[in-house]
């Protein structure tokens, strides 16, 4: 797995989450059904598995120390937190000391270290203990975030240590080479690849999905956040260069700025300008989702701005 652009989803509102947010938890806050769990314990050998899920899910990744005193105490805290949201975040706990590698891939400089990992990209949550009142605030920040690029799916239940459990849309066979390759920071295999289905299948809207937002990740790989914002303050009818922050805003969270430049750009731009411009809006629906009503009032918005 490459980690590419770490903490390329802007967890910046994090600091000003009041206590309490519950726009990621369970409305009725009630625990987990009895027997079910959303807490697995991973090492070298199944933590690929895990981070392909977080292309349909939000998955947390915990590494701990089994030689710490309040590791088994934080990891309590963790499972319960966690399994309150039923299924809307997977756990993945790592103990450090028997997994390195990976605690060495993660840039870890001690533990307890949580991240979030949102279809591949890492988010740094936090490192060292918190209370279960804060951990619920960064979990609720990271489903907002999740959201709003496009993950929303929920994990099925399993039990602690136990294999990843079945899930269609990551097991499924017809989209292996392309997840691997996106898991591994290909992007322009995977693209290729999402390609080939929705070629075999037009209506795969699962394939589109997924490739809207492989195609976004190999836009914004190697991008300079500042250099393209002052690239694109100095050239305002530059459409690349509008393209690019509206690609970068996207990937960070803010939605509504991205619909906004663009759909400002429609109105500015002719031809096969405007044209490149409209395709790109409708492919930021795909990756929000049809359902998010930013995507609905930006669909008013783009037809405003076309006729």
């Amino acid at each position: 797995m490459s980690f590419s652009r770490p903490g390329a989803i802007d967890l910046s509102a994090l600091k000003n989450t009041p206590a309490g947010g519950s726009a990621g938890r369970p409305a009725s806050g009630a625990p987990a059904p009895a027997g079910a769990s959303w807490v697995l314990d991973v090492d070298e050998r199944t933590f690929q598995d895990v981070l392909q899920s977080s292309l349909d899910h939000v998955v947390v990744v915990a590494l701990w120390s089994s030689r710490s005193p309040q590791g088994a105490a934080f990891n309590d805290s963790l499972a319960r937190v966690a399994d309150s949201y039923a299924g809307r975040l997977l756990l993945a706990r790592i103990d450090a000391d028997t997994s390195p590698q990976i605690a060495q891939m993660l840039g870890a400089q001690g533990v307890p270290f949580v991240l979030g990992v949102v279809k591949g990209q890492p988010v740094p949550l936090f490192q060292g203990t918190v209370d279960e009142s804060q951990i619920r605030q960064f979990f609720d920040e990271l489903l907002r975030v999740a959201e709003a690029n496009g993950v929303n799916g929920v994990a099925a239940p399993v039990g602690g240590g136990e294999a990843l459990p079945d899930e269609e849309p990551v097991d499924d066979p017809r989209f292996a080479a392309a997840d691997d390759a996106f898991a591994e920071g290909d992007y322009a295999t995977a693209v290729a690849e999402y390609e080939k289905l929705l070629a075999s299948n037009p209506a795969d809207t699962e394939a589109a999905e997924r490739l809207a937002g492989a195609k976004l990740l190999q836009r914004t790989g190697d991008a300079d956040l500042a250099a393209a914002r002052q690239a694109a303050a100095d050239n305002p009818d530059d459409v690349d260069a509008q393209l690019l922050v509206a690609d970068l805003d996207l990937s960070g969270g803010h939605v509504d700025d991205a619909f906004g430049r663009l759909i400002d750009l429609v109105r500015r731009t002719t031809g096969d300008d405007k044209e490149r411009v409209r395709a790109r809006v409708v492919e930021m629906f795909t990756i929000v989702g049809s359902d998010d009503p930013r995507v609905s009032a930006a669909r008013r918005a783009l037809a405003s701005a076309l006729f």
